[in-house]
């Protein structure tokens, strides 16, 4: 664990009793658990071309490497969350979790068939409603889906939307194109006609380089470089007109960190002044578009301290633009410290209930439904 972590986790945090976890990882189920829940076309090719030995977890991600998850976390198996009694004792109870929606980052979204990629993305789809979602009430689901094709993407959106258990779509920050880009249309529809904000998960297929100038040697710089990926895709999204062509639709920003967006507003704003007659869609400056459509998880936490924390909120000026998260189980995470003193106790509600309620219609539902109670 790094010093940068250290020094925020040796700073009590404030309490996150009945908060809503926005980005917590049961960890990948192994292909054989899958079979059951694939097509009978999908699970006898799998078997006579031997696919089902093989895990199809995110390579970019291993959750066996002992990198990526904290220590005190991690099973006997040599994974971590990879049973919910698990989950349950090490990221909802002790967190005071009141709901967490689960993110599965599983191969498939990133495989090079359309048609299997589909496949896939559909069985671990079932798998996290039947292992999980019907085994724990605190518990909600995002539908992964493979960007790459939007017909099949958007059929498996429409089949899952009936389960208001699943309240987001689930995609990858690393695509074959900019996420702007017509191709990618139907899918953010069909998320925003079914009241489902669209997640941008940290991770992709690596069919390009993560930086602009060719592939890196070492993981420090494939990190680092996350921050790039995701702010060329904001801009993507927002330069594209995806906004103006879908203006119900909510992005949730999953693991990208946020302290890079004081610079991002300040270049995206002033550059648009400049050049804004390209793009006679935009009405109004980034900055403003940001603000009103996308959200950012909270871990994790790239802030070096507690003050500068404090300052690049200061900055931000947006309080409705962070979502409560524990990145369970992934090291890059403050353990039981996950919402810093630096929020003081009025943003911190914010964060933990009342940003995640007016982003995910469907919790906000269920919440009323309580109430009424």
């Amino acid at each position: 664990m790094n010093e940068m972590i250290r020094s925020l986790e040796n700073k009590p945090g404030l309490s996150t009793v009945g908060g809503i976890d926005c980005d917590l990882h049961p960890a990948s189920p192994a292909t054989k658990t899958l079979l059951p829940y694939l097509e009978e076309y999908w699970r006898e090719t799998f078997v006579m071309r031997g696919v089902d030995r093989l895990s199809l977890a995110m390579t970019s991600s291993p959750s066996r490497a002992p990198i990526n998850v904290r220590s005190d976390w991690k099973a006997e198996s040599g994974f971590a969350g990879d049973t919910l009694e698990a989950v349950r004792t090490q990221a909802l109870d002790p967190f005071g979790t009141r709901l967490a929606i689960c993110n599965v980052l599983h191969g498939s979204m990133i495989m090079h068939s359309d048609d299997m990629a589909a496949a896939l993305c559909g069985a671990v789809n079932e798998w996290l409603a039947r292992e999980w979602l019907d085994r724990e009430p605190r518990l909600r689901g995002s539908i992964i889906v493979s960007a790459q094709n939007s017909d099949l993407a958007v059929a498996e959106i429409e089949k899952r939307a009936a389960d208001h258990r699943f309240v987001q779509v689930l995609i990858l920050a690393q695509n074959d194109e900019p996420l702007g880009r017509r191709r990618y249309w139907p899918i953010y529809e069909a998320a925003a006609r079914n009241k489902l904000p669209l997640c941008i998960h940290a991770g992709g297929s690596n069919r390009h380089a993560p930086t602009a100038t060719g592939w890196p040697s070492y993981f420090v710089e494939s990190y680092v470089a996350q921050a790039s990926i995701f702010e060329s895709q904001l801009l993507s999204l927002v330069a594209e007109g995806v906004f103006h062509k879908v203006p119900d639709l909510k992005v949730v920003f999953a693991e990208s960190g946020f302290t890079w967006l004081p610079s991002f507003f300040w270049r995206a704003d002033k550059t648009w002044r400049g050049v804004r007659a390209e793009t006679p869609w935009l009405t109004e400056q980034p900055s403003d578009i940001v603000k009103r459509h996308v959200r950012f998880t909270l871990h994790p936490v790239d802030a070096p301290d507690q003050d500068a924390l404090a300052r690049t909120l200061e900055h931000i000026d947006c309080d409705d633009i962070l979502l409560f998260s524990t990145d369970y189980p992934h090291a890059q995470f403050d353990g039981l410290n996950a919402l810093p003193a630096a929020f003081g106790e009025t943003l911190a509600k914010k964060i933990l209930i009342d940003n995640p309620l007016a982003t995910y219609p469907r919790i906000a539902a269920d919440f009323q439904k309580e109430v009424a109670k």
